[in-house]
């Protein structure tokens, strides 16, 4: 059999795979069902997605039992909701058809958000909030108490919906100037004090005290956080929306999802590997012993990703080409390559966000606020789009408890 990692299968284990014969997979292909190319070398052995296949393969289960189905549709199962905002193919991620890596390189976070909210590059979104919803001064009340990032980014959302009169104005052109308001509060409270007439990755560099080549990748790492379909933050943040709540609740409910540790709080994790393995001079066996003492090694591999995560791909490169005589640099890529040499995963968003944030000497918890403040354009582009169809999302749930007396 091919490995598992593969992204294209050879006609003998794509038919068992599907349980079809030969004849029946040559038919998938006819029908535009499954994608098929030739294989490099002198053979004229086809290739046929890997991708495809699993598609088809769910399909026929899935027929044969709905319960399963049903249960597997939340678990990176098949998809349950329309977007016309991100498409994933295994490579590569696009927002609005636009790869995002792109968009990484070439595009300011304004310009991003305005793509994911709209469809457009160019919608203007300076409009001035109200004065009690000015993200200077909802920030200045979120910050004392000693909070973490999102607690404090969450008591001033609140704080600053309740004093934005417009903020139940979930019509496309209200919600796109909200998401602007929240967008600017969260990269103030981020920052420590008022944006100004930066842009949200400038004002954070600012804030950090990082310099130009630092500030762009904070740039990529907000633009590559942006969105990635129906992750359980974004999940989270349509189903508030659905209920017709204000895209303040909706950014309050994606951020409360966010920092689990299985979410965005894993960049936090990959943080606490870098500090303990900071001294070691054997890094292989550093991971090992992390191993066997059940201790998880975050930040690699990722279900969508089998040949690698492109975010982390392009974060990582970019580092190389503006820090490359960085001992942190060195030093964290010899942790990658240690972990994918003994996990057989390379480094995902996760590793490469605290990778950044270690080379560029940013406070602690950044990898999560970079996190945060990009993923707020998706959420907020998941409100909108949830918004516009009217519909409350609402799954059943299969009742398997004791059954009542009498039924």
């Amino acid at each position: 059999m091919n490995a598992p990692g593969k992204a294209w299968l050879s006609a003998a284990d794509a038919a068992t795979l599907l349980r079809v014969s030969r004849a029946t997979l040559y038919a998938y292909v006819s029908r535009g069902f499954l994608r098929s190319q030739p294989m490099p070398g002198a053979t004229r052995e086809r290739g046929y997605s890997r991708d495809d296949v699993e598609r088809l393969r769910r399909r026929t289960e899935e027929r044969r039992s709905p319960d399963k189905a049903a249960a597997r549709a939340l678990q990176w199962g098949m998809p349950i909701l329309e977007s016309s905002i991100t498409f994933i193919d295994g490579k590569h991620l696009y927002y609005r058809g636009q790869d995002a890596t792109m968009l990484a390189r070439s595009r300011s976070v304004e310009e991003v958000a305005s793509l994911v909210w709209t469809g457009r590059f160019d919608t203007p979104l300076s409009n001035a909030p109200p004065a009690s919803a000015r993200p200077a001064t909802a920030g200045r009340r979120a910050r004392s108490g000693g909070l973490p990032f999102a607690g404090r980014a969450q008591s001033a959302l609140a704080a600053a919906a309740a004093g934005d009169p417009l903020a139940f104005d979930v019509r496309p052109a209200g919600a796109v100037s909200c998401g602007w308001r929240i967008l600017r509060l969260l990269t103030a409270i981020a920052a420590g004090s008022g944006a100004g007439d930066a842009t949200v990755d400038r004002a954070l560099a600012r804030a950090w005290g990082v310099e130009a080549r630092g500030a762009d990748v904070v740039r990529s790492a907000l633009i590559l956080c942006a969105d990635h379909e129906l992750n359980v933050s974004s999940f989270t943040a349509r189903c508030v929306a659905s209920s017709g709540s204000n895209p303040y609740s909706v950014v309050i409910a994606g951020l409360a999802a966010l920092e689990g540790p299985k979410h965005g709080g894993a960049g936090a994790r990959v943080e606490s590997i870098f500090a303990a393995m900071r001294r070691s001079r054997r890094l292989r066996d550093a991971v090992a012993a992390r191993l066997a003492r059940g201790e998880p090694i975050d930040g690699f591999g990722h279900p969508l990703y089998p040949d690698g995560d492109p975010r982390a791909m392009m974060l990582l490169g970019l580092l190389r080409e503006r820090y490359a005589k960085s001992a942190e640099l060195r030093f964290v890529l010899d942790v990658a390559a240690a972990a994918s040499a003994t996990l057989r995963e390379r480094p995902n968003v996760d590793f490469a966000l605290a990778a950044a944030a270690r080379v560029l000497r940013l406070p602690p918890g950044a990898p999560l606020m970079m996190f945060a403040i990009g993923r707020t354009i998706g959420w907020i582009g998941h409100a909108i789009e949830q918004y516009a169809t009217g519909q409350l999302i609402r799954p059943r749930a299969k009742y398997v408890g004791v059954v009542p007396a009498g039924t």
